[in-house]
């Protein structure tokens, strides 16, 4: 590895990226797993549980008031930063809401703080985005993607696996004012961080603001074909995925453990290890060749899957299909992102990669129920055969975007 590449690696900005990533992930699991472990031993009705689902909402609808944090800044801190932080305290100030109360008796007062939380958190990771789109330069892009992933998951990982661990010996009102304390360690480096420039908007109240964000991304080159690229180019990856447990647990007849080894933990190393390279390549890839052979691999990397369908239960078979598809996905989703990112114009990042990542997430939220005929009429081995076909489209349209991608990737909007 050339010294610039180790001084790209180690730079104030994506050091930045690796802490404020691990502020991204941190309350994920706290409203998710965590708090459905917690519902669960303190005896809350299974009804009660399964409404904590409905939790995730803000997430899928963040890009409703995206525009709100592209227009209202902060001047002392700038936008992006300025949102950051209130959401990072917003955050601690909730945890610590949180930790005192009773699921037994508190089941609704807990569901509402619980709902704020998530709130804050997609909040906060719009801020997040619309800052790493901001802050990096385009050949760092691909890089932070990488970066962003990793630290991520190392986050969901404390405040999924870990917390249950600390609430087992702790009790949950310690664990939950930990992941305070985490919450508010995580906006020291954030208030030090680069700040970015505001580039101010020509409109005069939100609603123009909205509507200027929005006409920019229409007025676009073949805006309509690049909306579709970014919503197919995952999409075979994403049917592929979308039933993966219940494939290893009832298809094939591995065990809880089985799964729990190699599924998971080889699934977190290799999507984290893909990111990784992914990010290092685009440092001398243009993005267009990055995303066509990343799609590509991510294309045949579903087919391990269907001749593990095909050869039947056999754990090192198993364990190898899992690293190199997660490797893959890894891999195409730094592209993916790096693209994302290419395409936002600085006055309105954040309602503009919001809209991105929608789009982009359409495949993981309702391709379920469809995953599920599939599999009933025509068997695993199709499936995945055709999860690999599917993930051709996007290629396709890839192709025919070649010069609008290679124009979005060496220019910063204006």
């Amino acid at each position: 590895m050339s010294h610039s590449t180790q001084k790209m690696l180690l730079n104030h900005r994506l050091l930045t990226i690796l802490v404020i990533g691990f502020a991204s992930g941190l309350p994920l699991a706290l409203t998710g797993t965590t708090l459905q472990a917690w519902f669960t031993e303190a005896h809350v009705s299974l009804k009660a549980i399964g409404t904590l689902s409905l939790l995730g909402i803000p997430y899928t609808l963040k890009f409703l008031w995206a525009p709100f944090m592209d227009y209202y800044g902060f001047s002392r801190l700038g936008k992006r930063k300025g949102w950051m932080l209130l959401m990072q305290l917003a955050l601690v100030i909730s945890l610590l809401c949180l930790s005192q109360m009773d699921p037994a008796t508190q089941t609704s007062s807990i569901g509402i703080t619980a709902l704020l939380i998530a709130f804050f958190s997609a909040s906060q990771d719009i801020s997040i985005n619309a800052y790493t789109t901001d802050v990096l330069m385009p050949e760092e892009r691909g890089l932070g993607a990488a970066y962003t992933v990793f630290a991520y998951r190392i986050a969901v990982l404390v405040s999924g696996g870990l917390a249950l661990v600390f609430a087992d010996y702790f009790g949950w009102e310690s664990m939950y004012q930990f992941m305070a304390f985490l919450m508010l360690l995580t906006m020291v480096p954030t208030y030090f961080a680069p700040r970015v420039a505001d580039t101010l908007s020509s409109a005069h109240n939100l609603y123009q603001n909205t509507l200027f964000a929005l006409r920019d991304i229409l007025r676009r080159d073949k805006i309509i074909l690049i909306l579709f690229f970014i919503l197919f180019y995952k999409f075979g990856d994403a049917l592929a995925l979308s039933l993966i447990t219940n494939f290893l647990l009832h298809g094939l007849g591995f065990t809880l453990t089985e799964v729990g080894l190699a599924y998971k933990t080889v699934s977190f190393i290799a999507m984290i290890l893909g990111g990784f390279v992914g990010g290092i390549i685009l440092i001398r890839w243009n993005i267009y060749r990055a995303l066509l052979v990343f799609g590509l691999a991510q294309a045949f990397s579903n087919l391990t899957f269907a001749f593990l369908a095909y050869t039947g239960k056999h754990f090192l078979l198993m364990t190898a299909s899992v690293f190199i598809e997660n490797f893959c996905s890894g891999l195409s989703t730094a592209a993916l992102l790096a693209f994302m990112m290419s395409l936002c114009n600085h006055r309105y990042t954040a309602s503009q990669f919001a809209l991105f990542s929608a789009v982009a997430s359409l495949g993981r939220v309702f391709l379920g129920p469809v995953a599920a005929i599939m599999v009933e009429n025509a068997g695993w081995m199709q499936f995945f055969i055709w999860s690999f076909v599917l993930c051709f489209p996007g290629i396709l349209i890839l192709t025919l975007l070649k010069n609008e991608v290679l124009c979005h990737a060496h220019a910063t909007a204006k």
